[in-house]
């Protein structure tokens, strides 16, 4: 069991896993972390070749670069490391705001670089667009990282069609990070035909709905008191939103049964089905969950498979904005 390669972006290419790890729940938003268990399952993670790994500086805030950085240390050469800067919170947690100031950029970096305990990064995202920085300037101090060898990479998350197409000019992108899945199609629109014409990578974040797609979620009870998703600010987990998204994801299990695969695999597959300048990172803090997804790569869809899944999961019928505010979402 190993996991092939993709390469992200055709101007500035990173050649990275086909299927990488986020690291973010491994600290925060989904229930309590465990920094033990984190470690154990990032390096089993790099032992079956899934070496794509994804932080960010928010994530804790601060905690998840370090344990990423504990993780990995004797073992970098190993690790496509991405990480992003722009949603800048206090160190209790307090959120800031969104900040895409040159100098903000720039001490973001040196900071990642500390607790990461690496020289350089190999993909770093701007994680939120900040609209009242004009975005060349902001990709204008991405790009001094570059120069200076503190990154090899630039990519952006959540980013306009309009604000990809000027960050590209000033300074080539290598890939988009955004919310990507059966349950979450609405970037076909305008901002994958953007990307493509561009020859920019995908790195889909929540490739299996925030976990509603692996079918371990029956209702908000099975989800801990301090996880995120039991509040206003996934709306797709609360009351009648959830009963008809479940009954979405009860018509994938039934696909997946008849693959002989999880419902996850089914909708990771799914994912990785979408071209091969997308590299997805379902997020876990279990071994158990991460083999399961490893697995998912091994799973072939057929056009039949592909429609079917499609059928079962129209894009107007997921219930519920996937966030409950989506005024930080560039549009």
């Amino acid at each position: 069991m190993t996991v092939q390669q993709r390469t992200l972006g055709t101007t500035s290419p990173l050649t990275v896993s086909a299927l990488g790890l986020g690291c973010m729940g491994m600290s925060e938003f989904y229930g309590t972390g465990d920094e033990r268990q984190g470690i154990e399952t990032i390096n089993r993670a790099l032992d079956l070749g899934v070496t794509f790994l994804d932080t960010a500086d928010m994530y804790g805030p601060f905690t998840n670069e370090q344990l990423v950085g504990k993780a990995i240390a004797g073992r970098r050469g190993e690790v496509q490391l991405a990480t992003k800067f722009g949603n800048e919170r206090e160190p209790d947690g307090t959120r800031v705001g969104i900040n895409g100031r040159p100098e903000y950029v720039r001490s973001a970096c040196d900071a990642s670089l500390r607790r990461l305990g690496v020289d350089h990064i190999d993909l770093y995202y701007q994680h939120r667009v900040d609209r009242s920085v004009p975005i060349e300037e902001t990709v204008g101090a991405m790009a001094e990282l570059v120069d200076a060898g503190k990154v090899r990479h630039l990519g952006l998350s959540e980013a306009s069609a309009a604000n990809i197409r000027k960050a590209h000019a000033t300074h080539p992108i290598t890939a988009l990070q955004t919310e990507y899945s059966l349950f979450t199609r609405d970037l076909e629109d305008e901002i994958l035909p953007t990307i493509r014409e561009l020859g920019i990578g995908l790195v889909p974040y929540s490739p299996l709905g925030r976990g509603i797609l692996t079918g371990a979620i029956t209702d908000s009870a099975s989800l801990d008191d301090n996880d995120s998703r039991r509040t206003a600010y996934f709306p797709r987990f609360a009351g009648e939103n959830l009963d008809t998204n479940l009954a979405l994801v009860a018509k994938v299990r039934e696909i997946a049964e008849q693959k002989g695969c999880t419902p996850g695999q089914l909708a990771l597959a799914w994912v990785l089905a979408q071209g091969d300048d997308v590299a997805p990172i379902p997020g876990t803090k279990r071994v158990k969950y991460l083999e399961e997804n490893v697995a998912a790569a091994d799973v072939e869809l057929s056009d039949v498979d592909l429609k079917a899944l499609e059928d079962a999961v129209p894009r107007g019928a997921v219930a519920g904005d996937r966030y409950g505010d989506m005024s930080h979402i560039d549009s």
